[in-house]
């Protein structure tokens, strides 16, 4: 017997947009809850943040406030931030909850381990950053600086420095999700992304270039992880294409022989 069609819930415009609110809500509420501990240590928090750079300095350096409200308002920013980086796995459920209904069961089956290696991969990303990355590039500026030039940051422009980096490696991770996501929706084959391997390292070395602070060792230490994900990503994309290739065959065998 075939299957019957799986019917996917239906709604109004005015109920998906009160699911929608509802889900946002949510999510708020919870980058909400994790501000407040994170507004009560964020000095603790910024100091773990600055330990990588102030490792490298010369003994005595120091990051420096150039504005007036910097010293209370870049810890607070921080706080933010952390509290949105924790949360993140609370906000994607939500979009994930609003987004499921829409999907068919064999969808949900690929979809749900993939969300959740994106937020790992991400994670991975921004603590590979904090912890190889920045003493690295740390110490190549200290030691690049001019004689008579005293490295002294500023506060705010560190942060910056960070959060951008953070992103930047958090989504560098997720080349193998994107390229999983490629062959599943049939947009690529896999058989097409190993062999544009040689122009995917050109765009590779290029977003590095990019992304990264203008020195080789920063581009370096971006531009080999994001090369090994993309192989490990088209290992798997293979995996799977071939389970699915199996399953297929499995169904055809199995219909033919109901029709019989």
């Amino acid at each position: 017997m075939s299957e019957r069609p799986e019917k996917l819930a239906e709604g109004t415009l005015i109920s998906h947009l009160l699911e929608l609110r509802d889900r946002l809500v949510k999510a708020f509420l919870a980058v909400l809850v994790l501000f407040v501990p994170a507004a009560i240590f964020r000095n603790d928090i910024f100091e773990v943040l600055v330990k990588p750079l102030l490792s490298q300095l010369p003994q005595g350096g120091s990051l420096i406030a150039t504005g007036v409200m910097s010293p209370f308002i870049t810890p607070f920013k921080l706080a933010f931030f952390f509290a949105v980086f924790v949360a993140m796995p609370i906000v994607l459920y939500q979009l994930w909850a609003f987004v499921a209904p829409g999907l068919y069961r064999k969808e949900k089956r690929f979809a749900v381990p993939l969300l959740v290696s994106s937020i790992v991969l991400f994670y991975v990303g921004t603590y590979f950053a904090y912890k190889f990355v920045f003493p690295l590039a740390f110490h190549f500026f200290a030691t690049s600086a001019p004689e008579g030039v005293q490295m002294m940051p500023d506060i705010n422009n560190y942060l910056d420095f960070a959060l951008t980096m953070f992103f930047a490696f958090g989504l560098a991770f997720e080349v193998p999700v994107v390229v999983v996501l490629l062959t599943l929706t049939g947009l690529v084959s896999v058989e097409k992304l190993a062999e544009a391997r040689g122009y995917v390292i050109i765009g590779i070395c290029v977003v590095a270039a990019v992304i990264t602070p203008p020195d080789p060792l920063s581009m370096t230490l971006m531009a080999v992880p994001m090369w090994l994900l993309y192989e490990g990503g088209v290992i798997f994309a293979r995996i799977l294409h071939r389970g699915r290739r199996k399953d297929d065959d499995a169904a055809g065998s199995g219909g033919g022989e109901a029709e019989a």
